[in-house]
């Protein structure tokens, strides 16, 4: 490994660019917000826009939940060689990494109408708030879903101009994915966050927590598939949730026996699932008549 190499990869590992799940975590719900803005296939920069802003956001997010959680990771299993909690970084590092990342998303966004601008305001408000919701939230995942999907209303501004309701279906259906998955991220480490006094999911739902994670797997395909059905939409859109729907049938299988390495194996394995729901969405869109 080149020194160059060697002096970059604690950054790497801060904004985590080594594992690329939580940007297809976000990305999807983006894309889905994208593509049915657009009905169908969205004006090419605009869609790298979103794309690029996607991978800033969350790279500035990771930042400063490492800077946020700086005097909790050392204490757990799965988090203690991040590079704040290692020591490999200073704290400020992060700060200042978050700070141009968000800047760099914000410049991205020039190009597009000054209404998206102002959209940036509470996304960036709720991707850096986040991490402090764990002190004091029972159910701080339902918040990053909010946070995780605010590209969908941002994406209907960019593309019509407008935020119908159709697109806040669409962010209520990711809340609800995004508390699937990451209560499943946060079963992994109950044990310490039990111990160090961090509220999650996970330990609020308690032994019911698998049930709730299917009530919510279900409320993500209900609400998508009442999307579908207001906006028109036909069989492909249908088929990418009957897929995701088995997708998540082996998730819960995964989880039933709240194994850590199960669970974070189907917390990961999500980034299939919002897979499935866009290729439906896309589809549809490519392969079925505008209603």
């Amino acid at each position: 490994m080149s020194s160059a190499t060697q002096s970059l990869s604690p950054y790497i590992r801060l904004v985590r660019l080594d594992k690329p799940v939580g940007i297809w975590l976000l990305l999807w719900p983006t894309l889905w917000g994208l593509w049915v803005a657009a009905g169908g296939l969205p004006p090419p920069g605009v869609a790298l826009i979103f794309v690029l802003g996607t991978v800033l956001m969350r790279s500035a997010g990771c930042a400063i939940n490492d800077w946020a959680d700086r005097d909790f990771d050392g204490h757990v299993a799965r988090t203690r060689s991040r590079p704040l909690a290692s020591g490999e970084l200073p704290a400020r590092a992060a700060l200042w990494v978050a700070a141009g990342l968000a800047l760099l998303a914000f410049l991205l966004i020039l190009p597009l109408p000054p209404a998206v601008w102002l959209w940036s305001v509470p996304a960036l408000l709720l991707a850096g708030s986040y991490p402090f919701t764990k002190r004091f939230l029972a159910i701080p995942q339902a918040y990053l879903g909010l946070a995780f999907g605010f590209g969908i209303p941002m994406a209907f501004v960019a593309v019509t101009g407008d935020v119908p309701a159709v697109a806040w279906l669409l962010l209520a259906a990711n809340v609800a994915w995004t508390l699937a998955y990451d209560t499943e991220y946060a079963m992994v480490d109950r044990a310490d966050d039990l111990k160090l006094g961090i509220r999650t999911s996970a330990i609020t739902f308690g032994r019911f927590d698998v049930a709730v994670i299917a009530l919510c797997y279900f409320a993500n395909l209900l609400l998508l598939a009442v999307a579908g059905g207001l906006l028109g939409r036909g069989v492909w859109w249908m088929a990418g949730l009957v897929i995701a729907c088995g997708i998540a049938v082996y998730h819960l299988r995964l989880i039933a026996g709240r194994d850590p390495a199960a669970c974070f194996r189907a917390f990961r394995h999500n980034v299939w699932y919002g897979a499935a729901v866009f290729a439906g969405i896309a589809a549809d869109y490519a392969l079925m008549p505008a209603r």
